[in-house]
């Protein structure tokens, strides 16, 4: 007994972040190390929005926000929606949060109830389960198959749901995988009956002609959870919102303005820059980004990696590793130790993608071709 609440207890260290620890700990005492294990573009945030937010705060824009966000925001959001999706989303059911999990958090607080169930497609982002099991709730896992594009079977889902089930979680395109899925399981899902809760923070990253399909498209009792870290390169400031229901609005205002209050004023206005001016810099990402994942592809290939999949979406490349060893953690943490790159251990995405290992492109392509070079070098002695 840790002497702490159980729910603490059950939440589970996020590896990639444990990894990235380790890797920063080796920077301090002088190693180089080649950062492949988090998802954090290289890329500037657009010009715009590091002006904006600067003049904001010159400007004396540090106080509290309606705990909704910024009304020019939650405008512009539905704007964006309409812009993407052709969806038409009242400004009235958007809310701004301080990055993409604090909405998650809101979400799972206001639908998940101690016992509760909700259904995760896998593999998975690993802070979905450790949400809805801080929330009282227990997630249940419902396997993807490289094979199948990672789509999820309408079928499966629904052979998992019971009288407990809570929601059902989407993430299209999907991180580790990057698959994408189509409007045709979005309906079938919805159809269902739990809500969905739609992880799109990825959409807008997507290759080959690829299309994203929102939650929102269809018509559906959807919680929409989209943010500015992947698409606008802006992880550091924290900003994302969530789309909701109407009649999930009035509670979901009332667990933000006890929880966070509201999103830092000044990084609003930051969001409504992105999204006004920012689209110059996601085409050139997603050009830089489909290049890298070709270069990494070939030379995680080379080193004897399979990829079943080349991902349609997102920035990551799911790599089966067990040419050289079952246990992903272990190795994931014997390469940072010995090549000095660092890799998510498959297993922080579920039992699903224990034996794999991810490998995220969105750095350089220089820092890619050299990631190889040290790998082929450490590889060989745990093959």
């Amino acid at each position: 007994m840790s002497g702490f609440a159980s729910r603490v207890d059950d939440t589970r260290p996020f590896l990639a972040m444990e990894v990235m620890e380790r890797a920063y700990a080796l920077e301090q005492a002088g190693a180089r190390v080649l950062h492949l294990e988090v998802g954090e573009p290289d890329f500037p945030p657009p010009p715009a929005a590091v002006e904006a937010c600067a003049r904001a705060l010159r400007e004396g824009e540090t106080r509290y926000t309606d705990s909704r966000g910024l009304a020019e925001l939650r405008e512009a959001i539905a704007r964006d929606c309409l812009r993407r999706f052709g969806a038409r989303v009242d400004p009235e059911r958007v809310l701004v949060t301080s990055g993409t999990s604090p909405a998650m958090l809101l979400v799972f607080q206001l639908l998940v109830e101690p016992g509760g169930e909700v259904v995760i497609g896998t593999p998975h982002y690993p802070c979905y389960p450790n949400f809805v099991r801080v929330c009282g709730g227990t997630p249940v896992f419902v396997p993807t198959d490289p094979a199948e594009d990672y789509a999820l079977d309408p079928d499966a889902m629904r052979r998992a749901l019971t009288p407990r089930t809570r929601a059902i979680v989407v993430s299209s395109p999907a991180n580790p995988t990057g698959a994408i899925q189509s409007a045709e399981t979005l309906r079938a899902l919805a159809a269902l009956g739990p809500p969905l809760v739609s992880d799109e923070i990825y959409d807008g990253l997507v290759y080959d002609g690829a299309r994203v399909s929102s939650a929102l498209e269809q018509g559906a009792d959807a919680y929409v959870l989209d943010g500015f870290s992947k698409r606008y390169a802006m992880t550091g400031f924290r900003l994302g919102w969530l789309v909701a229901p109407p009649r999930a609005v009035r509670p979901l205002r009332t667990l933000q303005q006890n929880l966070f209050i509201s999103a830092n004023r000044f990084v609003q206005h930051a969001g409504i820059a992105a999204l006004e001016h920012g689209e110059a810099t996601v085409a050139s990402m997603r050009a830089a980004y489909a290049r890298r994942r070709d270069l990494l592809l070939e030379g995680l290939l080379g080193l004897g990696f399979r990829v079943p999949r080349v991902p349609r979406g997102a920035f990551y490349l799911f790599a089966d590793a067990r040419e050289f060893g079952a246990d992903s953690k272990r190795l994931a943490f014997e390469l940072l130790e010995r090549a000095h790159v660092g890799c998510a251990p498959g297993i922080d995405f579920g039992e699903a993608g224990e034996g794999w290992l991810r490998f995220c492109y969105a750095a350089s392509e220089a820092t890619i071709r050299e990631a190889v070079l040290r790998l082929e070098k450490a590889l060989p002695s745990l093959r």
